[in-house]
């Protein structure tokens, strides 16, 4: 048969890629950036040219404009994709990486999970550990708040002398759900920017799902902790005499509550009014008083996620007393690994840039168009087998994001888009094994045994995933338009 026949059709296109990723990462060991760009270029190469002006016209493209973007070489539609993206999450992912670098070092989270422990007592500490690593995991990556967080709980198991796998599990639960859910961790933001779904809106929908997840999490890791109860072990690289001298730490040596909580209120507070604003007020309008375009200034992601970080700074300003060579080092290591993250993430919009261009939206829209409603779980398990097979959930959001952004964008559903991106996020917590750095994380930090972790944690991010989905379909049918 005819190799243009298979060319011709979005679906083997999309098969094509996702195999150059799968085989790039896993058989080859490829850096993600590296096997994202190369998958973007394969499906570029093999995209017909009639699909690339397809989809130019159908975003509302002139014909002659489009033809020329069709004539452009792989290499320059690429990097436009690329550089697309890249501007659009650059400087949020580069805040966000500040904010969660300066809250570690100037004992912020630390000072949140201890006020909170004080409010809740020894008897709810699984539950504050699980709001915690949540709330925490908003602006900072999952490893970062399981580093901060593993040392507190093998301290508080030391004080009430059990439940530290229940514990552990609850830090895993809520900061794998925050940062899946709710921006600005890169996978949220890509959703935010790729399926064209309001910050603000993503933030409550990722917070509200986030919340019943996290809840389903707690009753299993409850139940698993009953039914295999992990001992707290010493380690040569964490002894357990040092756990209990950190715990121990002088309060007085942390910032105000207030001050802690104040880089991760900010963009949220100005994001969700300026949000607020924007649905009752127009303010490109001359009656708009000065107060609406100052909200819509601030409340920007852009310009509210550097507030945030800004007040994070200076807030370890304040706790190194003028020590400007550390303030500089603990910025510039924040930044480096924001960098990392802004090349994978941006090399991911290209590749689902490509993806587009093949007509795959299209193509899944005609597959579906009897019934738009499964569109969800198809988003959900796309996103799961990815993620599953490679390991990564910013790879997987980023890959299914790719395939079903343009559905997203062209305003045709029955439903808001908010419901598809959540879909994506609860999709990448399926399903966490050996492959996954994250499983790794898990095990070494906390002691588990890896029949250990495969026991508990896998089941538990798998378990909050499908609940997800549930509670996104039930809320589809129920609150289609939001």
């Amino acid at each position: 048969m005819n190799i243009q026949y298979f060319t011709d059709d979005p679906l083997f296109i999309l098969a094509i890629g996702i195999l150059v990723v799968f085989v790039s990462i896993i058989g080859f060991r490829l850096h993600a950036f590296l096997a994202l760009l190369l998958g973007a270029f394969v499906v570029a190469l093999i995209t017909p040219e009639a699909a690339v002006l397809l989809y130019q016209t159908g975003k509302g493209v002139s014909e002659a404009a489009a033809q020329r973007l069709a004539d452009q070489s792989v290499g320059i539609r690429i990097s436009t994709e690329f550089g697309n993206t890249c501007g659009k999450i650059g400087i949020l992912i580069a805040m966000a990486s500040i904010i969660g670098k300066t809250m570690l070092e100037s004992g912020a989270a630390e000072k949140i999970v201890r006020s909170t422990l004080k409010i809740t007592g020894d008897k709810y500490a699984p539950m504050t550990f699980l709001g915690s690593s949540f709330f925490i995991g908003i602006p900072v990556f999952f490893d970062t708040v399981f580093y901060l967080m593993v040392p507190l709980a093998k301290a508080m198991a030391m004080r009430v002398g059990k439940n530290y796998g229940l514990l552990i599990l609850c830090i895993a639960a809520g900061a794998a759900m925050a940062n899946s859910l709710v921006p600005p961790t890169p996978g949220p933001l890509f959703l935010v920017t790729e399926m064209n779904i309001p910050i603000g809106m993503m933030m409550m929908g990722g917070f509200l799902v986030g919340l019943v997840t996290i809840s389903a999490g707690y009753l299993y890791a409850a139940w698993a902790n009953r039914k295999w109860p992990i001992p707290l072990r010493d380690a040569v690289d964490a002894p357990l005499d040092e756990i209990k001298a950190l715990s121990e730490k002088d309060e007085r040596e942390l910032p105000a509550l207030w001050f802690s909580l104040l880089p991760i209120f900010i963009p949220i507070v100005l994001i969700s009014v300026n949000a607020l604003v924007g649905s009752f007020v127009d303010v490109s309008t001359m009656s708009s008083s000065w107060l609406t375009r100052v909200l819509e200034f601030i409340g920007e992601k852009n310009v509210a996620l550097s507030l945030g970080a800004l007040s994070s700074i200076w807030l370890l300003a304040v706790q190194k007393k003028g020590d400007k060579k550390g303030l500089t080092a603990s910025v510039q290591t924040a930044l480096m690994s924001a960098g990392v993250i802004i090349l994978i993430t941006s090399a991911g919009g290209a590749f689902g840039g490509m993806l587009q261009q093949t007509g795959i939206s299209l193509r899944l829209a005609e597959l579906t168009k009897d019934y738009q409603m499964a569109l969800i779980p198809l988003a959900f398990f796309i996103t799961a087998i990815v993620r599953t097979a490679q390991g990564s959930a910013t790879v997987a959001m980023i890959t299914a994001s790719g395939i079903l952004a343009g559905m997203a964008n062209t305003g045709t559903l029955e439903y808001h888009q908010l419901y598809l991106g959540l879909a994506i996020a609860c999709g990448s917590k399926l399903i966490p094994w050996m492959n996954d750095s994250g499983f790794w994380i898990v095990c070494k930090m906390s002691n588990l045994t890896e029949q250990e972790a495969l026991k508990t944690f896998s089941p538990l991010l798998t378990i909050m995933g499908l609940v997800g989905l549930i509670v996104i379909l039930i809320a589809a049918s129920i609150f289609p338009l939001i």
